[in-house]
């Protein structure tokens, strides 16, 4: 098991080993294909530029949307997340 989560405590994600040959055969493919993981920032720019350099894959580049700015990106396993921030932070 991986449990990520913040550093003063609190909630936490879990996240365990598939088992099963049927659990290994979903690996990357858990939500058929939509973004089912979000990752919320205080500051958009800063953590997108970061994962950028970090070489994340993102497929879908940043937009505008009435929640906020978001862009897709995709993790080692196929899985695809959200990165979304709060929209005030740009004028696009």
């Amino acid at each position: 098991w991986v449990r990520i989560g913040l550093p003063r405590g609190g909630c936490c994600i879990l996240l365990a080993r598939a088992a099963t040959p049927e659990q290994v055969a979903a690996i990357g493919n858990q939500c058929g294909g939509r973004v089912w993981l979000v990752l919320h920032t205080d500051d958009f720019d800063r953590d997108y530029a970061s994962l950028c350099a970090a070489g994340v894959r993102f497929i879908r580049e940043p937009a505008i949307e009435p929640y906020g700015i978001v862009a897709v990106f995709s993790d080692l396993y196929g899985n695809l997340w959200d990165l979304v921030g709060p929209s005030s932070e740009r004028n696009r």
